[in-house]
């Protein structure tokens, strides 16, 4: 028996032992290498699609499901048995995965039936697919002479290897601060819900019980952004703030030579590959084409948008100080969130508090559905499912049993509403724990087509239940959820033949408009009502409630537009622009390369890069991409001019959004898509004007 591999719809998760690792992978592994085998020695005169590309298709399935099972444990219930038992697999897996594109006999087969005639007898998707793959190989270094190859294979494994350790290091620093506080009157101004959280947090870990009470305090999302945002005492969130820099920049945790040597493989990689610079390898075939594109739409929005920005940051002081009573000055960075959050409530008498108990997650999910039901032609079932830990599965277990990996996790099925078709299932994994990594997600363990379902899952970490109540979200909690419901979508309505070309396995500036376009909905009055239902009594947001919240809708949302241009700012510039940089101190780099992008803070924080997953946990990931969020955003608000015009419940609009876009994939080339849903290229006015930015 090799779990890992085993084939099942439903994943055993209690089979999944750190044990079965080696043996799991190694199997799989040695299954890939004889399928490539066959495929290199195809016949010259005989060759197919099925016995090329298909069969290339084909033969790392088992390895692919058996890694991403395992990488999947290792995001939600991280223990140092399966920590170590990757990371020996690591290099193997690497090093197999980086040599399929550098095999000289595989190359030569696939060529030969690439450029032949016979080519041009496949479907357009079968085509395209040859056509896509060809370029993957080339891109990654088929034609190279041998020494090259050998050296982008060791630059492959390296990346591996260091971007993994950035990743446990984030995670392990996160995990090494923690601030207990015994004294009640330090937490002035904190929201009821953040003080039970921090309260119950503090019980489960030992140090509060009823009678002495205490409140434990951590660097994941749903402890530490409150204290930013509402604590009074500025001491407290001084000592926040500052355990917040340490992430990834401290001890035996600091990344700061991980990711200039990351960035140096990559740059190496390029120039090997013919490319001055990573973002040209990578972006060649997205959206934006190359790193000068995607750099000049990053700094021609930051054009637009920054005379805003500064406007915002000083009408915040001004704000201030005429709270204090003091003279206009510059904000320490642990007070920006929270004068903002003061300012807010008091120009818009809104408290992101009141809007909570309208967003219990369980509600949120439900009317999410019933809203993506209507629009989009499915239908979405909630199943039993049953927690066993792992290596202790009963032995009277039912077959069928749907096991999670969390007694939290729950999952679902989707139907197409018409036909009745199974077309995917999904996990869902919604709260935070010391052995899952921070943010949220959306993955595929399963790429089905038009004759077998996906199978799919949604993580995040939101605000949790707290003492058997519900867990309520914040605003931006729903948003998010809906963002990655919208990955899902895309991954899991697909129908494209060929999987490699299915679901998410688009260009990465274009990945975003699914799951951005989905966090309109978290807006509209219409669609709001659907979902956003009191935890008591089941009343939608009252009109007065939902007019405050719609006014503060643009509250600094340049300030908000510039910070995630600055993401990408610093991504591409030190991409592009090693040279630059290479050497220097990171934290002056970072200074140097944001100065336009930052309000003048009186401390300076570490750099971000220390602990930016998305650029350094991955050999690619958002690499030289991050620009991409903002890019889909300007697909996302454009797009949604048409829900906006023709109704944003409206059916047939949903039924051409699922039609165009989401069942599609990479099965043509996506700006086609885009005008195919459209009827024309986009158009950027839209997000200034969604951001209340157009007049800048």
């Amino acid at each position: 028996m090799h779990p890992f591999l085993d084939t099942r719809f439903h994943v055993r998760w209690s089979t999944l032992t750190p044990e079965s690792v080696e043996p799991d992978i190694r199997h799989a592994l040695a299954l890939a290498e004889a399928s490539l085998e066959a495929v290199r020695a195809a016949d010259p005169e005989a060759l197919t699609y099925e016995n090329t590309f298909a069969a290339l298709e084909k033969a790392t399935e088992p390895l692919g499901r058996g890694w991403g099972l395992l990488n999947h444990l290792d995001s939600v219930c991280d223990e140092p048995a399966q920590r170590a038992a990757l990371n020996a697999m690591l290099p193997d897996v690497s090093n197999f995965y980086s040599s399929i594109a550098l095999d000289d006999r595989l190359w030569t087969v696939l060529k030969a039936f690439g450029r032949s005639e016979a080519v041009k007898s496949l479907d357009p998707v079968q085509q395209r697919f040859v056509e896509e793959t060809m370029h993957d190989f080339m891109q990654s270094g088929a034609d190279l002479p041998p020494d090259q190859k050998a050296r982008i294979s060791e630059i492959e494994a390296e990346l591996s290897k260091l971007t993994q350790e950035y990743s446990e290091h984030v995670l392990d620093s996160t995990n090494a601060w923690e601030l207990v506080i015994e004294d009640e009157s330090r937490l002035a101004g904190l929201p009821d819900s953040a003080k039970a959280a921090a309260l119950a947090n503090a019980k489960a870990k030992g140090f509060a019980t009823e009678e002495k009470p205490a409140w434990r305090f951590t660097l994941q999302g749903p402890s530490m952004m409150p204290v930013m945002q509402y604590a009074d005492d500025d001491e407290l969130r001084r000592q926040v703030w500052e355990a917040s820099q340490t992430i990834g920049a401290s001890g035996e945790h600091d990344n700061t030579a991980r990711v200039w040597k990351i960035l140096e493989l990559r740059r190496e990689k390029a120039n090997i590959l013919g490319h001055d610079h990573f973002a040209d390898l990578t972006l060649q075939r997205r959206m934006a084409r190359d790193g000068k594109t995607a750099l000049r739409f990053t700094e021609d929005l930051h054009a637009r948008v920054h005379a805003a920005f500064i406007a915002e940051y000083k009408q915040l002081r001004v704000y201030k100080a005429g709270a204090t009573k003091t003279d206009i000055e510059d904000f320490q960075p642990w007070e920006v969130g929270y004068w903002a959050e003061r300012q807010r409530k008091e120009c818009f008498d809104l408290d992101d508090e009141a809007l909570r108990p309208y967003f219990p997650v369980e509600g949120v999910m439900a009317g999410m559905f019933e809203l993506s039901s209507r629009l989009f032609g499915i239908s979405i079932q909630q199943r039993d499912a049953v927690y066993y830990e792992r290596g202790k599965r009963p032995a009277d277990a039912p077959e069928d049993a749907i096991e999670v990996w969390h007694p939290e996790v729950t999952f679902y099925d989707i139907h197409d509403s018409s036909t009745g078709r199974h077309l995917g299932s999904f996990y869902a994994d919604w709260h935070p724990r010391e052995s899952k990594r921070g943010g949220a997600w959306m993955n595929c363990l399963h790429t089905g087509g038009p004759t077998e379902p996906h199978l799919g899952l949604i993580t995040g970490n939101m605000s949790p239940p707290i003492d058997g109540k519900p867990a309520l979200l914040t605003h931006g909690e729903v948003e998010t959820v809906f963002h990655e419901f919208g990955h899902l979508l895309h991954g899991l309505l697909s129908e494209v033949t060929v999987k490699s070309l299915a679901g998410t396995n688009v260009p990465w500036d274009f990945v975003e408009l699914p799951s951005q376009i989905m966090e309109n909905f978290c807006w509209d009055r219409e669609s709001l009502d659907l979902f956003a239902r009191h935890t008591d009594t089941g009343e939608p947001i009252p009109s007065e409630l939902y007019g405050k919240m719609k006014a503060a809708e643009n509250y600094m949302s340049a300030t908000t537009f510039i910070r995630q241009l600055a993401f990408g700012k610093l991504d591409l510039e030190l991409h592009i622009n090693l040279d630059r940089y290479l050497g220097r101190d990171l934290d002056e780099v970072d200074r140097e390369i944001l100065a336009n992008y930052r309000t003048p803070l009186k401390t300076d924080g570490a750099s971000m890069a220390r602990r930016f997953g998305h650029l350094f946990s991955s050999p690619t990931g958002y690499a030289a991409g991050y620009y991409s969020y903002k890019w889909a955003e300007v697909l996302d608000a454009d797009a949604f001019t048409r829900f906006q015009k023709e109704g944003v419940l409206n059916p047939e609009t949903g039924r051409a959004f699922r039609e165009h876009i989401l069942s599609k994939g990479n099965s043509a080339p996506v700006d086609q898509l885009y005008r195919r849903f459209m009827g024309r290229d986009p158009e950027l006015e839209p997000l200034l004007v969604r951001s209340g930015l157009a007049a800048v």
